[in-house]
């Protein structure tokens, strides 16, 4: 078993379990996007902003590894064409139920967030990428192929895990107790072999180094044009003392360069 397998199988689980990454969203909330009052989410509990999306009526927006039946439908509500890409049949069929329940058009895709290869060059006006790069141990070529099926002008927005994050020790954080135990860059593979995880129906997680998260993108050609910080909204440990999460806005303005 490979990583994808691995991680695609642990996903698959956790929409059987209803992880709150799987759980579609509401009537209401569609209604409420077809009226132009929409948000989404790139990190946990802060919705992206407003100010960081051009108009979306009838532009073409790709949700990376973004199925579970939240951003996407909401996309579509507000007037955009939508194609879902991610790793995962169960959350790709989120994304699809909640477009029969809405009468919605979305376009879902079984692919790797490291494989765009069905998409042409320059397609895409928007990329909206939440945290999921954990997911796969190296994030180079998720910046180069986003760059890639993006028009010129384009944006995209990505979510992911400040690398402090993986500092510490798990089972210890249960006990109120933050203790660093991980060096960085880390790797769930560093502490538990895959079959330990496919038994347990866990994903792997890397996490990433922010030069790895924000020169990565530059390095792919991209133009960072704002940031912003976020927690899990007050329910883990760490968010007393830092911030887990961090979104990301950039434009390609230009050709990529060689990393």
């Amino acid at each position: 078993m490979d990583i994808l397998a691995l991680n695609g199988k642990a996903w698959e689980e956790k929409a059987r379990r209803k992880n709150p990454w799987t759980v579609p969203v509401d009537h209401e909330i569609i209604a409420r996007a077809r009226r132009g009052d929409w948000s989404i989410m790139l990190t946990a509990s802060r919705p992206a902003p407003r100010a960081w999306f051009p108009p979306v009526k009838d532009k073409n927006i790709l949700c990376l590894a973004s199925g579970g039946g939240q951003q996407g439908p909401v996309l579509a509500a507000a007037g955009a064409d939508v194609t879902v890409l991610d790793l995962s049949e169960a959350q790709l069929e989120r994304d699809r139920a909640v477009a029969r329940r809405e009468g919605l058009e979305i376009r879902t895709v079984l692919s790797s967030m490291t494989d765009l290869c069905m998409f042409a060059d320059n397609y895409f006006d928007i990329i909206v990428h939440p945290v999921s790069n954990l997911f796969i141990p190296h994030i180079q070529p998720v910046w180069n192929e986003a760059f890639r099926v993006l028009k010129k002008g384009g944006v995209l927005m990505s979510g992911f895990m400040n690398p402090a994050f993986y500092l510490f020790d798990w089972e210890l954080q249960e006990q109120d107790i933050l203790q660093v135990s991980h060096p960085l860059p880390y790797s769930d593979l560093d502490y538990r072999s895959m079959e330990e995880l496919a038994q347990d129906h866990e994903a792997a997680e890397f996490g990433h180094s922010l030069e790895e998260q924000i020169q990565g993108q530059l390095a792919a050609g991209f133009v960072l044009t704002a940031l912003y910080e976020d927690t899990f909204g007050g329910t883990r440990l760490p968010d007393r003392f830092f911030p887990s999460f961090l979104a990301t806005r950039a434009v390609k303005l230009q050709r990529a360069s060689s990393y």
